[in-house]
């Protein structure tokens, strides 16, 4: 897995301090700017964190490039629907040699590891049978419709691993970038940072959480899975492992 931030809001802690100072000042952000010091930023946003006050986090948002996730992974990440998301299209892009993601579980087990690894090789054999059946019928098609060979070959490409693409199961390596905004990732984090997430959203967001703290750490120091500053609020369904969690993400 590659996560890596492309871009982001320039000043983040400033932009968001600016824009919450401003509902409660009779003064322009000029002036509020001119006042600001990297300890009152500090001192302020603390404040605003705490009290719940999210809304200024809507004015910064951070772009992040991700690989070598599975499509089950990146199913989950849409989900958060306040973002802004690019994947790489199965439309579009013949894979060849697909890549794919092993659970850790069926990585650690060699029989798991040996049927799994069968049935991805599987998928990609019918998958390139498939393309080949596909487009030699799409390929005739157009010909007989007066297409030239050379866009005909590509159209019927096209055609054929439209349809082909279904063959590839969840594990399927993807690529992703997405913009998210700093309240919307709170969110992602409370609920993706959780010890019952599924394991891969999880490293992802855990990893994603590191880089923005490096990026603004006042904004992300305190935020993580939900028990982290309060009670664990999935009942009977609890991990039971809210000491190790904090002290995980406190030393992130």
């Amino acid at each position: 897995m590659k996560v890596k931030i492309l871009s982001h809001t320039p000043e983040p802690e400033k932009v968001i301090s600016m824009a919450a100072k401003l509902c409660y000042s009779a003064v322009g952000v000029d002036q509020i700017e001119e006042n600001l010091t990297p300890e009152s930023i500090d001192k302020f946003l603390n404040m605003l964190i705490s009290i719940g006050h999210e809304s200024p986090l809507e004015h910064v948002s951070f772009t992040f490039a991700v690989e070598g996730i599975s499509r089950a992974c990146s199913h989950q990440i849409v989900r958060h629907r306040i973002a802004s998301f690019s994947q790489q299209s199965q439309r579009y892009v013949k894979l060849d040699q697909f890549e794919y993601i092993i659970p850790p579980e069926i990585e650690r087990n060699e029989e798991a590891k040996k049927i799994f690894i069968e049935s991805m090789n599987k998928c990609q054999e019918d998958y390139d049978k498939l393309v080949e059946i596909l487009f030699a019928k799409h390929y005739q098609e157009l010909l007989d419709k007066g297409v030239s060979e050379k866009k005909a070959k590509s159209q019927a490409e096209k055609m054929s691993i439209e349809d082909a693409r279904y063959v590839f199961p969840n594990a399927c390596e993807t690529k992703m970038v997405f913009t998210i905004n700093a309240r919307s990732l709170y969110n992602f984090f409370h609920h993706r940072c959780c010890e019952r997430a599924q394991w891969e959203i999880r490293e992802l967001a855990t990893e994603m959480l590191r880089l923005v703290r490096e990026v603004a750490p006042i904004l992300f120091n305190n935020v993580g899975p939900n028990c982290l500053n309060g009670a664990c609020p999935e009942g009977k369904m609890t991990c039971g492992k809210i000491k190790d969690v904090r002290e995980k993400f406190k030393n992130l």
